[in-house]
């Protein structure tokens, strides 16, 4: 008994180095819950390299550049400044194992009232970046058969039953959609793909600053105003996640030897999912005999 005992912190210090060893490439990482993980992963000896729009900002925010950390400028819609930023990466830790996919912003609003440019834009970032960073990184985690991508995604790229936030579920209905074929695409390669359902945690995701409001609401749409509001007056400041257990989450996600591909995360998201399952189900059943019936006989 007195053998296994002292083995097992011995057996946990190793794994632990072991996984320490490994490299983080985390978007978004100026604020919310890039910038908790990226603090997290400092905290327990990870590699991290961490992009904004603004190094300045994330400096001030995560600390100056030193031997376990990378902060740097990076524009998810120019893919040569993604491009520098991997080859930096690579150049200052050897390797990236982990990318996190989790820069993009919210913008409320229904879908009469959203302007073109306004849901082009929260497509840009919210989508298009995200496969800016997986086009570029790609080459990289193929060519050493192995590396783990989380898209960070949301509740609302699961059910988007929430007036007002059309456009927003739209881009992350994409998210979780690209996220299951790219998984499936890269398989073979060793490289795992975790998709996150985050629902509603404590971060600054819906300040007056973070989260985009409609340049020309409609005052019909008082579902959607009211929505806007309890966001912000009452919601804000009062999600029941945790952040810090949300990172710490990822981290325990990336050393399973067999991670999920669907991850919800927060009490929020397992409820809000499962009655989205349950009326997807119903439906399936009340109208299978007509939904059959449309295949030839």
């Amino acid at each position: 008994m007195a053998a296994a005992a002292t083995s097992l912190p011995l057996y946990h210090k190793k794994n632990h180095f072991m996984a320490t060893e490994k490299t983080w490439f985390v978007t978004g990482a100026s604020k919310g819950l890039g910038l908790t993980l990226v603090k997290r992963l400092l905290k327990e000896g990870y590699k991290v390299a961490a992009t904004s729009r603004s190094r300045q900002s994330l400096e001030k925010e995560a600390g100056k550049a030193s031997a376990n950390f990378l902060p740097l400028e990076m524009d998810l819609m120019d893919e040569k400044s993604i491009q520098n930023a991997l080859a930096d990466t690579i150049n200052q830790f050897g390797k990236i194992d982990v990318v996190v996919n989790n820069a993009g912003y919210g913008q409320m609003g229904t879908l009469e009232e959203l302007s073109s440019e306004e849901s082009k834009k929260n497509f840009d970032v919210n989508v298009f970046g995200l496969l800016n960073v997986i086009r570029n990184v790609m080459p990289h985690l193929r060519g050493n058969r192995s590396g783990h991508i989380f898209n960070i995604s949301s509740i609302g790229g699961y059910t988007a039953g929430f007036s007002g936030w059309g456009i927003y579920c739209a881009t992350k209905f994409a998210v979780s959609g690209l996220t299951e074929s790219l998984a499936a695409e890269v398989k073979s390669f060793g490289i795992h793909v975790t998709l996150v359902y985050p629902g509603y945690f404590r971060t600054n995701f819906l300040s007056q600053d973070s989260m985009m409001q409609p340049a020309h609401p409609i005052a019909d749409y008082t579902e959607a105003r009211q929505s806007q509001t309890f966001h912000i007056n009452e919601m804000d400041g009062n999600q029941a996640g945790d952040p810090e257990k949300l990172a710490g989450a990822l981290i325990t996600v990336a050393g399973a030897e067999q991670p999920p591909l669907h991850l919800f995360l927060g009490s929020d998201a397992v409820n809000i999912a499962g009655d989205k399952m349950a009326s997807v189900k119903s439906d399936l059943e009340k109208w299978k005999s007509l939904s059959v019936s449309t295949d030839f006989k």
